[in-house]
């Protein structure tokens, strides 16, 4: 199990320039996106046996290409001396992981965060509508980059999610703001909405560990 300290030493300054950052950048994205398509053909192909069979050798064939260099644990959060601070393995808004819808979240001049995403048949939960746990998760997301981005970083500590209609999968969108910061935790509130209007609300509170308080004084990094 991962205790306060194994999760500081994941935040890394792995002092990469702008130009290796956008090049990595370049390089996984796509091969993120890829594995994406495959997770929704995974569910929609209709192949035969002949044809599923080619296909599990063609993706032996790059598992074994992709584990000739690898890491072998979580990917964490990387950043650099300007401040740039990427947590690519994310499942909500990882630039590197397929699971992850991705987020891609925008921040108003009032405070606003909002973010217009997709939700494939992957995160299906009821029958054409979307898991429960994954708004969940998209508001987790949400709400704890919106106490970032607000300059008061912290781990959830509580998440009240009210489901008020279904999420259909598909074009949905989110938004949250900061409600308030008292000492080491930020409360925020947000909510994911469809066509037919909102569809989960939450209201979430975030606590800065003593690590990280250090961590952000030493560095000034915000994550």
């Amino acid at each position: 199990m991962m205790d306060s300290l194994d999760a500081y030493r994941l935040y890394v300054n792995d002092g990469l320039s702008d130009k290796e950052i956008a090049a990595q950048s370049a390089r996984y994205q796509p091969l993120a996106q890829d594995l994406r398509d495959l997770i929704v053909l995974s569910i929609q192909s209709r192949g035969g046996d002949d044809e599923i069979l080619e296909a599990r050798k063609h993706l032996a064939a790059a598992r074994t290409i992709l584990e000739r260099d690898r890491d072998t644990g979580p990917y964490g959060t990387r950043f650099t001396d300007a401040g740039n601070f990427r947590t690519w393995g994310n499942a909500a808004i990882g630039l590197r992981n397929p699971i992850a819808p991705p987020l891609e979240f925008q921040v108003d001049d009032d405070g606003r965060v909002w973010a217009d995403f997709h939700l494939h048949a992957g995160y299906e939960g009821p029958a054409g509508f979307a898991h429960g746990g994954v708004s969940a998760l998209v508001l987790d997301q949400l709400l704890g980059d919106t106490a970032r981005f607000s300059g008061a970083p912290g781990m959830t500590g509580t998440l009240t999610v009210k489901y008020r209609r279904p999420t259909p999968l598909g074009d949905l969108h989110c938004e949250a703001r900061l409600d308030r910061v008292e000492g080491s935790k930020a409360f925020a509130t947000g909510s994911i909405s469809g066509p037919d209007g909102v569809c989960v609300e939450a209201e979430g509170i975030f606590i800065a560990p003593k690590w990280m308080r250090e961590q952000r004084e030493r560095t000034g990094v915000q994550g």
